[in-house]
C-alpha cells in the first residue's frame, strides 16, 4: 500500500523538458525549489499558521498519504466551481442576493435613518439640481444666443435638442458603469464631465463647439438621475424608501427655480460681461451659464467625503469594506440622537457567490494602450449583458411596462413644457400685430430720423433726402417705397424688410441693412460702405421677461405635487400613485383647450406640472425597486434613456403646432398620458419588498 501510495504521489508531479512541474493547485511543493547550499539547508520546521500555511524553510519530502486526501477535499469544491454548469452558479447566486436582501434590510433597520441619510440627502440633492438646471440652461440663453453666434432657426433647433440627446446616451453608458464601477465614482465622473464642459462652453465663441459642448455637458449630467437614485435607496430602509426618494426629487425643482431666478436676475444686465478687441465677447449670458454650473461643483466637491454603497460593495464581494461603512453609518447615526454607546452588533455579511470573470493584465504584458483596451472592452461588454439581463425572461415584461410608462410621460411631458411658452410667444406676437400701424402714401423730404420706428408698415411712400442716423427699426416694412438722395448711417434693424422698393441714389454707412432685407427691390446708383460685422445684441428687445416668469411658476407649482406624493407614497402605493396623476394630468390637458390668453396658458401650465410631477416622483421609486442591485442603475439608465428620447420627439412634434391648430398637441399629449396610466396599473407593487 505504501508504494501505491508513493507513486500516487509521484503521478502529480510531471517530468517536462528536463524540470518537475507541480501542479498548480495553491499548495506550497517542495520539489520545485532550487538545490541550497549545505549550510542553508534545514530540517527543521518554523510551524504553521492557522491554515496550514507553509512557511519558507519547511522541510516537505514526500507528502503522507493521509495529507493528500485532506488536501484533495478541501480542493473539490473549487474543482466543482470550475465544473458546473453556469446557470447552477447563477441560481446559488440569486439564493444567496436572496439572503442577503433580508439581511441588509435588518442591518439598515439598526443603522437607524439619521444624519448621514440626511447629509447624503442634500449632497445627492445637489447633482439632481445640477440636472433640473441643465434643462433649462439652453432654454433661456438662446435669445441671446442666436445673435451672439448668428444662429439660424435649424441651428437653434439644434442647439435645444442637442443636450438631450447628450443626456440619452449618458443615462444609458453612465448608468451601466455605475454597476460595475461604483455608485459614487461613476456620479463623480458624470459631475467632473457635466462641470468641466458646462464651464468650458461658457468661453467659446463658435456655434460648432458650443454646440459639441453642450453635448458632452449633458453626457455627463445624463448619468445623474440613474445612479443618484440607485444610490440613495442602498442606505434607506423599506419603510422610508418611497418618501424619502420622493423628497429627494424636490431638488430638481429647485434647479428649475434656481435656474430661472438666476436668468431673470443675470441676462438682461449686459454689462456683466468683458471683450478682448474685437472677435471675444463675454456678454452677461455667458455669466449665467457659469452660475448655472455652482450646483455640480458643490456636489462634486461633497461627494469626496461620502463614501461608496455598501451595497455595491456586498454586491462585489468586499465584504470588510461594505461593513466598515455601514458602522460609519450606524456611529454616526447613535451620536446625532445621543446613544453614543450603541454597538454595531453585526459580524458577518452574507455576500453573493461571484461568477463574472474578470481580467486583469499584468504591468509586463503588452502596452498601456493594449491594457486599458482590453480593461475597458471588458467592462463595455458586462455593461452590454445588464442591458441584456433586463429584457430576460424575468424581466422582460416590466422592462416593457416601465419603458412604454417612462416614454409616454416624457412625450407628453416634455413636449408640453416647450409648447407652453411657445403658445405664450404665439399669443404675444399676436398682440403685436394686432397694434401695427400702417402709413400709405407718406411723402417726407429733408428729414433727420434719430428715432427708433417700431411696428409700422410703410407703403407707396416717397422719402427724398432724408436721413436716418443712429436710429433703430423694429419690426417696421417698406412696400412699394421709393427713397431717393437719402442717407443711412449706424443704422440697426430687426425684423425689417424693403419689398418692392426703389432706392436711387442712396448711401448706406455702417448699417445692417442686409442685402437679403430688400426682396424684389430695384437699387440704382446705391452704395452700401462699411457694413456692420457680426450679430448684435440688443437685449432690451430680446429678453422677455414673462418667459422667465412662466418657467419659475411652472417649477414652483410642482411643490404641492412633491409634499403630497412625498407623505402619500408609502400609503396608498406606487401603482396608484403613478396612475392616478397621469390620469388627472390628462383631464388637465383637456382644459387647454379654453387657454386662448396668456394668463390662462401660464394657469393650465401650472396645473399640469403640479398634476404630473406624482407620477415622475413614483416612477424613480419604482423603477429603483423592481431591479437587483447589480442591474438597478443599468434598468434605470436605460429608462431615462428612452425618455429623453420621448423628451426630444415631444419638443420635435409639439413645437411643430404652434400657431397652426391645439388639437393635436391636446389630443397626443392627453391620449399618452391616458395610455401609459392606464398600463402603470399593471405593474407589480413594490412598496412591500425589500431591495434584491
Amino acid at each position: 500500500d505504501g508504494y501505491r501510495n508513493t507513486n500516487q504521489v509521484s503521478d502529480d508531479y510531471r517530468y517536462q523538458d528536463g524540470n518537475y512541474d507541480a501542479p498548480n493547485d495553491g499548495y506550497y511543493r517542495g520539489g520545485d525549489e532550487p538545490a541550497q547550499e549545505e549550510d542553508a539547508q534545514s530540517d527543521v520546521t518554523e510551524g504553521h499558521d492557522e491554515d496550514d500555511e507553509v512557511y519558507e524553510g519547511e522541510y516537505q519530502g514526500i507528502p503522507h498519504p493521509d495529507d493528500i486526501k485532506e488536501k484533495q477535499k478541501k480542493r473539490a469544491p473549487a474543482m466543482d466551481d470550475e465544473y458546473r454548469d453556469r446557470a447552477d452558479l447563477m441560481a446559488e447566486r440569486m439564493e444567496d442576493e436572496e439572503q442577503l436582501a433580508h439581511q441588509y434590510e435588518n442591518i439598515i433597520e439598526e443603522c437607524g435613518h439619521g444624519r448621514f441619510q440626511w447629509t447624503l440627502f442634500f449632497v445627492l440633492g445637489l447633482a439632481l439640481m445640477a440636472d433640473g438646471v441643465e434643462v433649462f440652461v439652453v432654454g433661456f440663453v438662446l435669445p441671446s444666443a442666436e445673435k451672439d453666434m448668428c444662429l439660424s432657426s435649424s441651428n437653434k433647433g439644434m442647439l435645444g435638442l442637442i443636450v438631450y440627446l447628450g443626456m440619452m446616451v449618458g443615462a444609458v453608458l453612465l448608468g451601466g458603469l455605475a454597476d460595475k464601477l461604483g455608485r459614487r465614482q461613476c456620479l463623480i465622473i458624470s459631475l467632473a464631465i457635466n462641470a468641466a464642459f458646462a464651464f468650458l462652453s461658457s468661453f467659446v465663441q463658435g456655434y460648432g463647439f458650443f454646440l459639441f459642448c453642450r453635448l458632452i455637458s449633458g453626457l455627463g449630467i445624463g448619468g445623474t438621475l440613474p445612479i443618484v437614485f440607485a444610490y440613495f435607496s442602498e442606505f434607506l430602509s423599506r419603510e422610508k424608501r418611497g418618501e424619502h426618494l420622493s423628497w429627494l426629487c424636490m431638488f430638481w425643482m429647485i434647479g428649475g427655480i434656481y435656474a430661472s431666478a438666476m436668468a431673470w436676475s443675470i441676462i438682461p444686465h449686459y454689462g456683466w460681461g468683458f471683450s478682448m478687441g474685437t472677435k471675444y465677447h463675454f456678454h452677461s449670458w455667458r455669466v449665467f451659464v457659469l452660475v448655472c454650473a455652482l450646483p455640480c461643483i458643490a456636489s462634486l466637491v461633497a461627494l469626496k467625503f461620502m463614501p461608496e454603497s455598501p451595497r455595491f460593495l456586498l454586491e462585489i464581494g468586499k465584504h470588510d469594506e461594505a461593513w466598515m461603512i455601514l458602522k460609519q453609518v450606524h456611529d454616526t447615526n447613535m451620536r446625532a440622537k445621543g446613544e453614543p454607546e450603541r454597538v454595531f452588533t453585526v459580524s458577518y455579511i452574507k455576500t453573493p457567490k461571484q461568477v463574472d470573470e474578470f481580467i486583469e493584465i499584468q504591468s509586463s504584458t503588452g502596452t498601456w494602450y493594449q491594457r486599458w483596451l482590453v480593461r475597458i472592452t471588458t467592462t463595455l461588454k458586462q455593461v452590454w449583458d445588464n442591458v441584456l439581463y433586463c429584457l430576460t425572461a424575468q424581466y422582460r415584461m416590466n422592462t416593457l411596462m416601465l419603458a412604454v410608462v417612462w416614454f409616454t410621460m416624457a412625450l407628453s411631458y416634455y413636449g408640453l413644457i416647450v409648447w407652453f411658452p411657445d403658445m405664450i410667444r404665439y399669443f404675444q406676437d399676436e398682440a403685436y400685430e394686432s397694434r401695427v400701424k400702417i402709413f400709405d402714401e407718406e411723402e417726407v423730404s429733408h428729414f433727420t430720423f434719430n428715432f427708433t420706428l417700431e411696428n409700422q408698415i410703410h407703403r407707396n411712400g416717397e422719402y427724398r433726402n432724408d436721413k436716418f442716423i443712429g436710429m433703430k427699426f423694429k419690426e417696421v416694412r417698406f412696400e412699394d417705397s421709393l427713397f431717393e438722395d437719402c442717407y443711412f448711417e449706424d443704422v440697426r434693424s430687426s425684423e425689417t424688410f424693403f419689398e418692392n422698393c426703389t432706392i436711387i441714389s442712396t448711401v448706406f454707412y455702417n448699417t445692417d441693412l442686409y442685402e437679403h432685407k430688400f426682396i424684389n427691390c430695384r437699387l440704382i446708383n446705391s452704395t452700401f460702405m462699411k457694413e456692420k460685422e457680426g450679430c448684435h445684441i440688443d437685449f432690451e428687445e430680446d429678453n422677455d421677461f414673462l418667459i422667465y416668469l412662466v418657467s419659475f411658476l411652472g417649477s414652483l407649482s410642482v411643490l404641492p405635487g412633491n409634499i403630497i406624493s412625498a407623505l402619500l407614497m408609502d400609503k396608498i402605493g406606487r401603482i396608484k400613485m403613478i396612475g392616478g396623476s397621469m390620469l388627472i394630468s390628462a383631464v388637465c390637458c383637456f382644459f387647454l383647450f379654453f387657454g386662448n390668453s396668456e394668463s390662462a396658458m401660464i394657469g393650465w401650465q401650472c396645473l399640469f406640472c403640479g398634476a404630473s410631477i406624482a407620477a415622475w416622483n413614483a416612477l424613480d421609486v419604482i423603477t429603483v425597486e423592481l431591479y437587483p442591485t447589480d442591474k438597478r442603475a443599468t434598468a434605470f439608465g436605460i429608462l431615462n434613456g428612452l425618455c429623453k428620447f420621448g423628451a426630444i420627439l415631444g419638443n420635435s412634434i409639439f413645437s411643430s403646432f404652434v400657431g397652426i391648430t391645439k388639437v393635436v398637441p391636446i389630443l397626443l399629449a392627453s391620449s399618452a398620458l391616458v395610455g401609459g396610466g392606464l398600463l402603470a396599473l399593471r405593474l407589480p407593487e413594490t412598496r412591500e419588498q425589500v431591495l434584491m
